[in-house]
């Protein structure tokens, strides 16, 4: 079987894949094909890497609690949230299963706030964050993600309160009217790198400027499920609890399958094949928010058996975490395409809930790991503000491994076959490429090409096209 690191963070509820792996059983047999990896990684079958998290022990037994006090009376540690830019809830979603309640959300696009007044009906739901005036006075934590490029004119201009600051300024102008204890940012790695590094750092100096100390860290959302997805965590607090203990206490170093075309899943952006491909081995790449024009492009899969598909919706949303149909409120104000946009901007709840268990009970952080900044400007994928000194830290992506099926049991819908066209063009694109494929990979696309053509695919019966 697959050898996997295996590490229980209690975050992803465990899912039964005796039928799905039957069914995946029933197509490689059908086919042909020996069916090596059918019951994906469980506790019991699973190779396990050694841990380098202390997440169980110190959940059971850590005194640093993220103790939460207003005006001068012990509240308990269940942390009162008001989650803006809050999108379809991913942040809100996964610290609820931590314990911790949201009170307040802020979004503006119809088709989430759609989503958030389906799943969340009792809490209120601001529309413009421009409009809103102040926070409730019993929030602990605000939770959020911005545009990035927010940051970058931000940089450019007056600095983080200019007029031109765009978004990230309104954080900091709440901030000023109340400065809340807690602050979570979540973004995409690329804002490390935005104007080589100045849009963080005038970040950063905004909440140093405002008394909080802060650790980032890039989070990889395959150590809670099958999709490889590299998001910036970004925690600030202005208590005496250090946010490194809350990010960098936990690491593991998962044994990530390799790429077999015959026994394993492979997902891959159909939209690409010249400058890259996506690659993700039992996985698919980042599930992304559409095209400028708002045209749904999942990745798609190379199942064993040959067939390429895009995965179903609701099989994206159980990618991210949700439940399945999670997003489908939305289509009661938008066209049903909107859902992948909403799925493609959403955190990761898993991700969240992970974040919100060490909230409450932060954990160590090993100032070994510390080494002095670039004075290029250039940001690590973690690091962190202690009150005195800013440093980057030496961590990877994985805070654990949950256990998980194959990708092709934890689908639970059949998907789309990728279409005749597209299957040619990304075709096309490989075969001018300077990249290298994995060896089978193409000829696989191949014949699904052939398949799709002769109008015989080996699935018609169970599959839709997608992408013509």
């Amino acid at each position: 079987m697959a050898t996997v690191g295996w590490f229980p963070c209690s975050i992803v509820p465990s899912e039964s894949s005796t039928s799905a792996v039957s069914r995946f059983r029933r197509r490689s047999e059908r086919r042909g094909f020996r069916c090596a990896v059918a019951t994906g990684c469980t506790k019991e079958n699973a190779s396990v890497s050694e841990p380098r998290s202390r997440t169980e022990r110190e959940l059971a037994s850590s005194p640093q609690r993220c103790k939460v006090w207003r005006d001068g009376e012990f509240k308990g540690s269940i942390v009162k949230v008001a989650g803006l830019f809050a999108g379809i809830g991913g942040l809100e979603n996964g610290l609820a299963l931590a314990g911790h309640e949201t009170v307040l959300t802020c979004e503006i696009w119809e088709p989430a706030r759609a989503v958030l007044q389906s799943h969340m009906p009792d809490v209120p739901c601001e529309n413009d964050v421009r409009d809103l005036a102040s926070l409730p006075s019993n929030v602990d934590l605000v939770v959020g993600g911005f545009p990035c490029q927010d940051l970058s004119q931000a940089g450019l201009t007056a600095g983080i309160s200019g007029a031109r600051s765009g978004l990230v300024g309104e954080v900091f102008r709440l901030l000023d009217e109340r400065a809340v204890p807690w602050v979570v940012l979540e973004n995409v790695s690329f804002m490390l790198q935005l104007d080589k590094g100045r849009g963080m750092r005038t970040l950063v100096e905004a909440f140093e400027e405002r008394g909080y100390r802060w650790a980032y860290r890039v989070v990889n959302s395959l150590g809670f499920l099958p999709q490889r997805r590299e998001r910036v965590l970004f925690v600030a607090t202005n208590t005496e609890i250090d946010p490194a203990t809350v990010l960098f206490a936990d690491e593991i170093y998962p044994e990530l399958p390799g790429t077999e075309i015959d026994v394993r899943s492979h997902g891959f952006y159909w939209t690409e094949g010249v400058r890259g491909l996506g690659w993700a081995v039992d996985a698919v790449p980042t599930l992304k928010n559409g095209s400028t024009v708002g045209i749904a492009s999942p990745p798609a899969i190379l199942l064993p058996w040959g067939d390429v598909i895009t995965p179903d919706i609701r099989d994206a949303e159980r990618l991210q975490g949700f439940s399945e149909n999670w997003t489908q409120p939305a289509e009661t104000v938008s066209r049903a395409s909107s859902r992948w946009a909403l799925v493609g901007n959403a955190v990761s709840v898993p991700v969240a809930r992970w974040l919100g268990e060490r909230l409450d009970r932060p954990g160590d952080h090993d100032s070994a790991r510390e080494f002095a900044l670039s004075s290029a400007g250039r940001w690590p994928v973690a690091a962190r503000f202690d009150g005195s000194q800013r440093v980057g830290v030496t961590i990877n992506g994985f805070p654990c491994w949950e256990p998980r099926p194959a990708l092709a049991d934890f689908l639970r819908h059949p998907g789309k076959l990728l279409s005749a066209r597209a299957s040619r063009g990304f075709l096309s694109r490989t075969e001018r490429a300077k990249l290298r494929f994995a060896d089978g990979f193409q000829d696989r696309v191949r014949a699904h090409l052939h398949r799709m053509e002769a109008g015989v695919g080996p699935s018609e019966a169970e599959y839709a096209v997608a992408a013509e």
